[in-house]
């Protein structure tokens, strides 16, 4: 599982360090793309193909899901790191999810997420007083 927060730095050619415990798992390859709440999302490559078919089969009828699908896949960008366990992360996205020189990684499970710093930062601020008074189930069983 991809878990944690890490706060790696973009360089001048928009490329950043991958946090340590997550290289073994990215370095066969991934995907990044935009995701929601203006970050990005970060597959391992099979995670993605996984997750990539099931948006495929929803129903292209659905204008949302069309949509959905036309945003995530176009932005959606194959890379492989390097041997320092750099990857480069397209203009596109970088300006999609506002990027700048400070970031923010953090883990999800099955993916990781890559925010702006002072964006993250903001994210908490907002939900965690939500998060640590839940007062309803939100995973059925926990």
């Amino acid at each position: 599982m991809l878990l944690g927060t890490y706060s790696p730095r973009l360089d001048d050619k928009g490329r950043m360090f991958l946090p340590a415990k997550f290289r073994d798992k990215l370095a066969g390859g991934l995907v990044m793309t935009r995701g929601q709440e203006r970050c990005l999302y970060v597959y391992p490559m099979a995670e993605f193909e996984k997750v990539a078919e099931q948006w495929q089969n929803g129903p292209t009828t659905n204008a949302g899901v069309r949509a959905y699908q036309r945003l995530l896949l176009s932005g959606a960008s194959d890379e492989i790191p390097d041997k320092q366990g750099r990857v480069t992360v397209p203009a596109i996205l970088r300006e999609y999810a506002g990027l700048s020189h400070e970031c923010t990684v953090i883990g999800t499970g099955n993916r990781i997420e890559i925010w702006d710093a002072t964006a993250w930062e903001a994210y908490v601020a907002e939900h965690e007083d939500g998060f640590a008074n839940q007062s309803e189930e939100v995973v059925p069983g926990l």
